[in-house]
């Protein structure tokens, strides 16, 4: 992780840029939540996309955050998931 600014004005312009990139991938809906945790050192963000767009997206605040990613199975699509899974072993045990 790069060095934060020290100099308050610089830091101000780096939060401005970044505030400016967060705001427009909401507007586009690519980033559907951002919020920061109380410690004022990390964060969490939620998005859309493949994991090109995620890559493109977390590497537009480099090098000043890290990103710990994970990918989200969507309720409706888990449901459907575990459904054929559990059904496929009630037909496995019944051979």
């Amino acid at each position: 992780m790069a060095p934060w600014p020290t100099d308050p004005s610089e830091a101000a312009k780096l939060y401005e840029t970044m505030f400016a990139g967060l705001d427009e991938l909401m507007k586009k809906g690519e980033m559907v939540d951002f919020g920061m945790f109380p410690d004022g050192t990390s964060g969490f963000g939620i998005g859309t996309g493949d994991a090109a767009d995620v890559f493109r997206r977390v590497n537009m605040f480099q090098p000043y955050f890290l990103a710990e990613l994970h990918e989200i199975v969507p309720y409706e699509k888990a449901k459907e998931i575990l459904r054929g899974i559990v059904q496929a072993q009630i037909e496995r045990a019944k051979t």
